[in-house]
């Protein structure tokens, strides 16, 4: 019974384990808007929301897989060689990643241009490899990739999303508004980007400052009803 007991107990904190472990990646420990990583990417292929998902879920297939192989030889890498290693393992999937998106879409392809091949360099993807993957199992290494990889989509797709609806009036190339909208050109060209993320940034730092504030509202009655 005592057995039993201890699997039913360890089954809620091992699903828990790894919701933390994937969810991780989206808010907490966001790649864009926390770590501020991948900015190369996030801030030239962004002019379109479609470019964006793009780019977010080539970089989430390279991490997730690259991750996974690392994991499973981490006992088999010599230390001295191990960089070198997760960079090979990560340039093969990147690889797939330019040949599979070239066959599907030339359009795509050349929109995205070289940044394709730069995934190899993404610290993203190597410090995962280095920090998380060589020390843990695959699966465990996989959820935190995945995470990872959701969250920099997330933020490709918020910066994407923006720059085309303002600088280009439509969402995945549908128009969202009338004839009479004039885009914001600055949008689509370089400094959009960097206004995007910067709005961006003002936002979710103003919303932990909220959080912070009706937190320390809510604790202040419970205190003074403790201390009297």
């Amino acid at each position: 019974m005592s057995h039993d007991h201890a699997q039913g107990a360890g089954a809620p904190a091992g699903i828990t384990g790894a919701w933390e472990q994937l969810t991780e990646g989206v808010w907490k420990q966001n790649p864009v808007f926390v770590m501020m990583l991948g900015m190369c990417p996030a801030l030239a292929v962004t002019v379109s929301a479609i470019n964006a998902l793009s780019m977010g879920v080539a970089t989430t297939f390279v991490l997730v897989a690259s991750c996974a192989l690392v994991s499973l030889l981490r006992r088999l890498v010599p230390k001295e060689v191990r960089i070198a290693t997760y960079i090979v393992i990560i340039a093969t999937f990147v690889t797939v990643v330019d040949y599979t998106i070239q066959a599907v879409s030339l359009k795509l392809y050349e929109a995205l241009g070289a940044f394709i091949q730069l995934i190899v360099v993404n610290c993203i993807i190597l410090g995962r490899a280095e920090a998380h993957a060589s020390k843990n199992p695959p699966l465990p290494a996989m959820l935190n990739a995945l995470g990872m990889g959701a969250g920099f989509t997330l933020g490709l797709f918020a910066l994407g999303a923006v720059r085309e609806i303002l600088g280009a009036g439509t969402l995945f190339g549908v128009a969202l508004f009338g004839s009479q909208f004039q885009p914001w050109v600055v949008m689509v060209l370089p400094p959009g980007g960097f206004f995007v993320l910067g709005s961006w940034l003002l936002f979710f730092a103003w919303w932990e400052k909220r959080k912070r504030r009706l937190a320390a509202a809510g604790a202040t009655p419970a205190s003074a009803v403790t201390g009297g």
